[in-house]
């Protein structure tokens, strides 16, 4: 059975940091796309990243570039997301994603999801 696990998440002032990540039970996670996505309370659950299954190409919201970033280490099944500059608005569950290819309109695999929550 495929579980993906999300880890990482927390209270944090607003301009904080911090750095989620995801632990993939994927027998062959280096064949997968993996993506980050979130889901804020009363909205519906939106793209955050993605990242290649060798990690040489991720892709962003507009409104995270530049404050997320993406990463993934295929030798311990794990994917990240270093979140900076944390705003109120990034308040959301996060969500980690796998999938074969690139496009995650109806992602194969989805974890339980870690709550981040930004103070003002």
């Amino acid at each position: 059975q495929v579980q993906l696990v999300e880890s990482g998440g927390g209270l944090v002032q607003a301009g904080g940091s911090l750095r989620l990540s995801c632990a993939a039970s994927l027998r062959t996670f280096s064949s997968y796309w993996m993506a980050w996505f979130r889901q804020a309370p009363g909205k519906e659950r939106e793209f955050v990243a993605s990242i290649s299954w060798n990690g040489g190409s991720t892709s962003y919201a507009d409104s995270v570039k530049g404050r997320f970033t993406i990463s993934r280490d295929n030798a311990k099944n794990t994917v990240a997301l270093q979140i900076n500059s944390l705003k109120p608005e990034d308040t959301a569950i996060y969500y980690c994603a796998a999938h074969p290819i690139r496009d995650f309109s109806d992602p194969s695999y989805w974890g339980q999801g870690t709550q981040v929550t930004v103070s003002s």
